[in-house]
């Protein structure tokens, strides 16, 4: 059974936390993924982070927001056994492996990568899995043996529909902001220096 009162912590989490830097991120030239970290008990947020590619390439939303989480001190950062991994967007094989190395058994995400192709006009991480790993849309293996993944979207499908019907709306406002992010980062990604922007 679907945990309403986490799906509602990961949208509190993904509009208070990640699209406040996500906006900060993209008036800098950034593309619009996020990542947070919550420990599991009291599901409190331990670090949000947002995508730092005009410093990096390699800083995605999720492997930016790991760095900040190893820059922490040993004694105030939690174990990632006992920690939930959120990505505003589905991870790339970049960040799908920086999840597998970090230790983490899970991860929820809110848009697909179709929805960061098709929506978001950022097609990378299909064309990567395709080109590189020979995978199409969802080929890699969404449960395995390092963690479990989790669509923020499809575990709505298994709620009664009045607590469905509510976070969707939820869910319709945050694509909203995104969409306008979106437009803002398409706008001047031509001035920035990332290589696959």
């Amino acid at each position: 059974m679907t945990d309403v009162s986490l799906i509602d912590r990961l949208l509190d989490v993904i509009e208070d936390d990640i699209v406040p830097k996500t906006a900060e991120g993209v008036a800098h030239g950034n593309k619009l993924f996020g990542a947070a970290i919550l420990r599991k008990g009291d599901r409190s947020l331990v670090i949000a982070e947002t995508n730092n590619e005009t410093e990096n390439p390699l800083w995605h939303g999720e492997v930016h927001c790991l760095k900040r989480f190893y820059e922490m001190p040993k004694a105030d950062r939690p174990d990632t056994k006992d920690c939930l991994f959120i990505a505003t967007h589905e991870p790339c094989s970049l960040c799908l492996s920086a999840i597998t190395w970090t230790g983490f058994d899970n991860f929820y995400y809110l848009f697909s990568h179709e929805d960061s192709r098709d929506s978001f006009a950022i097609p990378h991480d299909l064309k990567i899995l395709k080109e590189v790993f020979t995978l199409g849309p969802g080929g890699y293996n969404a449960e395995n043996a390092y963690w479990k993944s989790f669509s923020i979207r499809r575990l709505l499908r298994d709620l009664p529909e009045a607590d469905r019907k509510r976070l969707e709306t939820r869910i319709a406002g945050i694509s909203r902001r995104y969409d306008a992010l979106s437009r803002e980062y398409q706008d001047g990604k031509t001035d920035n220096d990332i290589p696959l922007n």
